[in-house]
């Protein structure tokens, strides 16, 4: 017995500690299988630790930043149109409720000094293009064909390669090549026909239509009608090359759809503003100063950009997008495109927090002291009331209740709608736009875009924040000009207020 005794003493303390050393690796690998559930969120694919009940994905959502320049517009309503009939043509404005989602945009009109960088970089763009071609010298530095583990990638230029200061003879022949000398006057300047922007956008909207499904189920959900598998779906695209000649040739194909490529479009355009608009749009008048220094005179840098066409400042709204999606990481796919303001988002704006007639609250257009509110023509043939001849530099007036500068003469501004007499009429509430992408063979009264807030050169009654008026899209006028908007890249939800009713 005391033998047995003596190894039951000696096996006990074994089996406790195999017994000890198997909880203690349960405890292990049950902590550690917590751990990485905790790592995966809270909200991970096992819901046994809220009773089997769905309680949804958590994320974190995208703070935008204020991009520069731009105010922000919340979103709201306006009763879009003029409810007074208009004494001057006697037409009778329709008007109508609507609602615009919020926005951002641009606290004044785009200057020289802004459109001057998009130019210069399509200018350096075209440079560095030339420096790798073996016909300027080959440089092959200035073009990126290799990802960092030296995999073919698509060429694309490198930006971070500086333009050579003391160029070679190569180099230097490429340099010139983008200039031209006036034969008669000796003057050497930019030659703005190889100034062309190409640029492609994704149609999402056309894309979504569901005609346009890729597959012929989707097409109708009528379970009524039969869909026919072989239907052939028409599709138009916008395209554009440049020919042997050097010009730009602008298409709409119509075409069968056959995949997600027939919703991209191809743009090019020539983007140099056309400064010889000061005296086309003036006969018999001496404006051959602006045509020479407006544009290219520094002193003119903080002045609003004229001379540019609707076509034009939808490029450069391309191109600043791809600019600043660039100098992004991953939340550039949450950030919306630059474009043109809407015909009621710019109408919205113009009138400020209190819809008034004029971007300012006083229904006159100068002050108690005789100062004008902006910059138009206060009389006949004297259009330095106000204390300016053209164009003045912007954001020297007082802005708007939204932070908005010159929303009231200076420039006239392209807005991204097409102009119809029927106008508001024709719209929806919501978000009101009519947009219509005119191919080069329609006729010429299609390409008609709405412009707004009037400019230097128009009366009282043109700058209303309600007057409507329009030119063609391929049209350069030096009066008028643009600003960009973005649409917010998430719109968030606020509690209603309530408020007290008072007692009797």
């Amino acid at each position: 017995m005391k033998m047995k005794e003596g190894k039951l003493k000696q096996m006990i303390p074994e089996k406790w500690k195999a017994a000890s050393t198997a909880i203690l690796t349960f405890s292990l690998f049950y902590l550690f299988t917590f751990s990485f559930m905790g790592c995966m969120g809270s909200k991970s694919a096992s819901s046994s630790g809220r009773g089997g009940e769905v309680v949804g994905i958590g994320g974190k959502a995208f703070s935008e930043p204020t991009p520069y320049g731009m105010t922000r517009i919340n979103r709201g309503w306006l009763r879009m149109g003029m409810e007074e009939q208009d004494s001057l043509w006697g037409k009778q404005a329709p008007v109508k409720d609507v609602s615009v989602d919020g926005f951002w945009m641009d606290e004044t009109e785009i200057t020289n000094s802004q459109y001057k960088q998009f130019v210069n970089w399509v200018r350096d763009s075209i440079l560095r293009t030339r420096l790798a071609d073996p016909s300027y010298g080959g440089d092959e530095t200035y073009m990126i064909t290799e990802d960092k583990n030296g995999d073919p990638i698509e060429p694309h230029l490198n930006w971070k390669k500086q333009l050579p200061r003391k160029p070679n003879e190569d180099e230097q022949r490429a340099m010139e090549s983008l200039y031209k000398v006036n034969p008669v006057t000796g003057e050497k300047l930019l030659d703005s026909r190889q100034l062309n922007y190409r640029y492609e956008v994704y149609d999402y909207t056309t894309a979504a239509l569901r005609r346009n499904r890729l597959q012929a189920e989707e097409r109708n959900l009528n379970t009524d009608v039969v869909v026919d598998p072989n239907e052939v779906v028409m599709i138009s695209k916008d395209t554009a090359y440049i020919d042997d000649e050097g010009r730009i040739v602008r298409e709409t194909i119509n075409r069968p759809l056959t995949g997600e490529w027939d919703f991209l479009n191809t743009y090019i355009v020539n983007i140099y503003p056309d400064t010889t608009c000061w005296v086309n749009d003036f006969q018999n008048s001496d404006n051959e100063t602006y045509l020479r220094n407006y544009y290219s005179n520094p002193a003119y840098n903080d002045y609003p950009v004229v001379g540019v066409t609707w076509e034009q400042a939808n490029a450069f709204c391309a191109w600043r997008t791809d600019y600043l999606l660039k100098g992004l990481g991953p939340e550039a796919r949450y950030v919306q495109r630059y474009r043109l303001p809407t015909e009621a988002e710019w109408e919205y704006a113009a009138r400020g927090k209190d819809q008034n007639e004029f971007p300012w609250d006083n229904p006159s257009v100068k002050s108690g002291d005789g100062c004008f509110y902006a910059n138009f023509k206060p009389d006949r043939g004297n259009y330095t009331k106000d204390g300016n001849l053209i164009t003045s530099k912007v954001g020297i007036y007082s802005a708007n209740s939204n932070g908005l500068f010159d929303m009231a003469g200076n420039v006239a501004e392209w807005t991204s709608t097409i102009y119809t007499e029927a106008g508001v009429d024709a719209m929806n509430d919501l978000n009101p736009q009519l947009e219509y992408k005119a191919a080069k063979e329609d006729p010429y009264r299609l390409k008609k875009k709405s412009v707004r807030g009037g400019s230097w050169k128009d009366p009282e009654s043109y700058i209303r924040s309600a007057w409507r008026t329009w030119e063609y899209q391929n049209q350069p006028r030096s009066y008028i000009g643009f600003r960009c908007v973005r649409s917010l890249a998430n719109t968030t939800s606020t509690k209603q207020k309530q408020t007290k009713s008072k007692k009797k």
